[in-house]
């Protein structure tokens, strides 16, 4: 057959469709798309934090403030291949060319970009679950959604994503039960049924791990200072802070992605309903709220440690975070989840606006031709011929550029059995 067929916009338009076959991730996040970047606006986005008010309940009116904060989101990673055959290749037919270099081609692609953005679940805070076991029962599974019900996450747009062990132990689950055929659903297909609010349950190779660091939990893992306390106009784009503790091992390491708690609940940081409504504090949640660590942090000789933590520590107001119950924020006992060394799973529920996929059509090359551009389902990708006139071999790049990030740790939960 004519190699006439094979042209490059039929080659990009092959390809993108493929990529979203394969693809896992980016259906399940928030995504943006737009020209902007072409034009050369920059190479970050800004997304707006949603803004809380708090009502009154009395005739007399109380205004809240509008503090609306921000996050940027870098478009700063790359997918691509780079792929090369000979002319005599290029005689064969799309179908033919499809199956010997574009399915290998976008699935490498396709598993580049489901791992950035997996790697986000990282950024969330909040864990249920114990540390080493399958989730392999409805029970296991529900203690996600209703961990998202009492962080007020909307019910529409939830998704989770498990390892094939747990997904598999999962469905196994429902063999003794019989309810409209899922049972048979859930083991025949990859995608199970709508379950707690949860839209699709998908499994994935491309879960993330966290290993935690060498800290080990003990009573002496302590908070060193008074007054940790942030406002939210100081962390409003950032929506993190530092955390000073002591009592550490000298060298000991804590990793970015591990979680823990401050305290006790009857002195510690106590988690909150995220919803505000009448001014004064937000009413308390039966359990302790949890951090995450941001960045790998390391011990000094003296056992001082800083780490980077979200949320940040805000103590009134519409964006309040916590009720601290304790005097300070000094003396406060850190509790990790996991022991010390111990690759985590990172199974999730999420919304689909906890995390952000954006993605920008990349500028054609200046006195190249044969280049094609195409987007599919809002992922954009760009094709550019590069000639070995040498050894006659024509070589192909497909390239997706795009940025990832955690945009509001509160919408997922991470999850074992």
């Amino acid at each position: 057959m004519s190699n006439a067929i094979i042209t490059p916009t039929r080659v990009v338009r092959e390809g993108l469709v493929l990529l979203d076959n394969m693809l896992v991730f980016p259906k399940l996040v928030h995504t943006d798309y737009s020209d902007e970047f072409v034009a050369g606006t920059g190479d970050t986005v800004t997304i707006r934090r949603p803004v809380s008010y708090q009502g009154y309940e009395s005739a007399t009116m109380s205004v809240s403030d509008t503090d609306e904060g921000s996050t940027t989101v870098s478009i700063d990673k790359w997918a691509g291949v780079a792929i090369q055959f000979t002319d005599k290749e290029r005689t064969l037919s799309i179908t033919d060319f499809r199956e010997r270099f574009l399915v290998p081609a976008m699935r490498t692609i396709a598993n580049t970009i489901d791992r950035a953005i997996g790697a986000r679940i990282a950024g969330l805070w909040n864990h249920v679950g114990t540390v080493g076991n399958t989730i392999d029962s409805w029970a296991d599974f529900a203690r996600g959604p209703q961990r998202l019900d009492e962080m007020a996450v909307p019910d529409s747009m939830r998704k989770a994503v498990l390892t094939s062990a747990d997904a598999y132990a999962l469905a196994g689950s429902f063999n003794s039960v019989f309810v409209n055929n899922i049972a048979k659903s859930a083991i025949e297909e990859a995608e199970m049924p709508k379950m707690a609010g949860v839209d699709n349950v998908y499994r994935s190779q491309n879960v993330p791990t966290v290993t935690t660091g060498t800290r080990v939990n003990g009573a002496g893992l302590l908070t060193n200072g008074a007054a940790q306390t942030s406002a939210y106009s100081a962390v409003k784009s950032t929506y993190k802070q530092n955390l000073i503790c002591d009592g550490f091992a000298a060298g000991a390491t804590v990793k970015a992605g591990e979680v823990f708690t401050l305290g006790t609940l009857a002195s510690g940081m106590v988690a909150v309903n995220p919803v505000p409504s009448v001014v004064g504090s937000k009413p308390v949640l039966p359990y302790l709220q949890q951090f995450v660590v941001n960045t790998d942090a390391t011990a000094d000789g003296g056992g001082n440690i800083t780490l980077d933590i979200s949320p940040p520590i805000i103590t009134s107001g519409a964006e309040q975070t916590v009720s601290m119950t304790s005097a300070n924020t000094d003396g406060l006992n850190l509790v990790f989840i996991g022991a010390a060394s111990t690759t985590i799973p990172l199974n999730a529920v999420f919304h689909k606006n906890a995390i952000a996929f954006v993605n920008r059509p990349l500028v054609m090359p200046a006195g190249v031709t044969e280049c094609a551009r195409e987007t599919h389902k809002g992922i954009s990708m760009r094709f550019a011929p590069v000639w070995d006139g040498v050894n006659s071999n024509q070589r192909w790049r497909l390239d997706v550029i795009y940025g990832v990030k955690t945009l509001d740790g509160r919408l997922g939960v991470r999850m074992n059995g």
